[in-house]
């Protein structure tokens, strides 16, 4: 475990309502799973903190850890784990993506 990401981590997550640790941006994802977040909460929100995990193994290493999910993107919405691009759509199918973005405690989605 490294203290010194994870501080980093909490601090983006705990100053963002919307966070996606992807890879790639916003503006050229560089996953098909990672574009796929991006598109769904583009249709939903118009800010949100996109961080590149190709850009520090480090990071990369360490958030896997923290959330116990092997894959990215990852999504955080209001400091919470929300999952990975399968769970985003399914939310995003189901209508709950919406209401997750307003209100996360509503739902059990993990």
């Amino acid at each position: 475990m490294n203290q010194q990401i994870r501080t980093q981590i909490d601090h983006v997550i705990r100053s963002n309502a919307v966070v996606l640790f992807m890879k790639g941006n916003r503006a050229f994802p560089q996953c098909g799973f990672s574009a796929r977040v991006v598109e769904i909460l583009e249709k939903h929100v118009d800010n949100f903190q996109a961080v590149n995990v190709l850009e520090d193994s480090a990071l990369r290493l360490e958030l896997k850890e923290y959330t116990d999910w092997p894959t990215f993107p990852q999504l955080y919405v209001n400091g919470q784990f929300v999952g990975g691009a399968d769970i985003v759509a399914d939310l995003d199918q189901q209508g709950q993506l919406k209401a997750l973005l307003r209100s996360p405690e509503q739902l059990d989605y993990r």
